[in-house]
């Protein structure tokens, strides 16, 4: 497995797997790896013959009261990580690299980043967007491999790709969790003990939404504030951002739940914010 921060290392390792018949995946992350994202790199290894990781904490795409200073970072355990899991080539740009003295140039899908994490992060997906543009361009793969827990964020790299013509196939995986439901995340953390426990109150609600749907197809709404109830009583020191049903396609409310959609919601527990979801077809 190789290293490297420049671009110019990247495309030339890229090409040479090319060159070879080999088709790229890459993993775009923000380093901190646990399961989640190594489930991302067994993916792309069983998709494709050469597997790019990048590791790159985004400051644009951190709010300007986040936690973009203490958010966890582990580059060496990172990097035995890759290792263990067969990654070929990991990509530890800088922000100078990645940012320069701040783009001027930025990419931002409207429509879709105003809904779910888009209404308390205004400038968050224009910065994934943003970033995750640049790593498609410098790497070039075939492929490129998120998780769906960040399900909005899939919807809208998908939706970049396909407006500006990437040649790009955007996969994603399956959320992985903890034993007892808690979806992993590097925000994880930092939970206390006491909050770790209430933090299951997410996947518990989310259980209980698809649930509900599967078995009567009730009003959103109704769901919705079921939902907030089950957090309520189970997750005291939590504070809801969000909890909505929407069109899994265009992330936009609905009223009914006869057809597809995605149940979400955003819970905050001290400096943590924890995100969750489940697509209920």
């Amino acid at each position: 497995m190789k290293v490297v921060q420049r671009t110019e290392d990247v495309r030339r390792n890229v090409a040479e797997a090319k060159a070879a018949g080999k088709a790229v995946g890459l993993v775009p992350t923000m380093g901190r790896l646990h399961e989640g994202h190594f489930s991302l790199i067994d993916a792309a290894k069983a998709g494709c013959g050469y597997v790019v990781v990048s590791i790159f904490v985004n400051p644009t795409q951190f709010g300007p009261q986040e936690d973009l200073a203490a958010y966890p970072r582990s580059p060496e355990d990172d990097k035995a990580g890759c290792r263990k899991r067969g990654a070929d080539l990991v990509f530890m740009p800088s922000v100078e690299t990645m940012c320069g003295g701040g783009p001027l140039t930025t990419v931002a899908v409207t429509g879709l980043a105003e809904t779910l994490c888009g209404r308390s992060r205004p400038a968050h997906f224009a910065g994934v967007c943003t970033v995750v543009a640049k790593l498609l361009n410098i790497v070039q793969s075939d492929k490129a491999y998120f998780g769906a827990k960040d399900y909005q964020q899939s919807v809208i790299v998908r939706r970049m790709v396909e407006d500006l013509n990437f040649p790009v196939q955007i996969v994603v995986c399956p959320t992985v969790r903890e034993a007892d439901g808690l979806a992993m995340s590097s925000r994880n953390e930092y939970l206390t003990a006491s909050h770790r426990k209430q933090a299951v109150a997410l996947s518990g609600a989310l259980g209980m939404a698809e649930e509900m749907i599967r078995k009567s197809h009730p009003p959103a709404a109704e769901v919705v504030r079921a939902m907030v109830d089950h957090v309520a009583a189970n997750a005291p020191d939590g504070r809801i951002d969000y909890v909505q049903v929407v069109d899994p396609g265009d992330l936009h409310d609905v009223g009914t739940t006869d057809g597809p959609v995605l149940v979400a919601l955003a819970v905050r527990f001290g400096e943590a914010r924890l995100i969750d979801n489940v697509l209920v077809d």
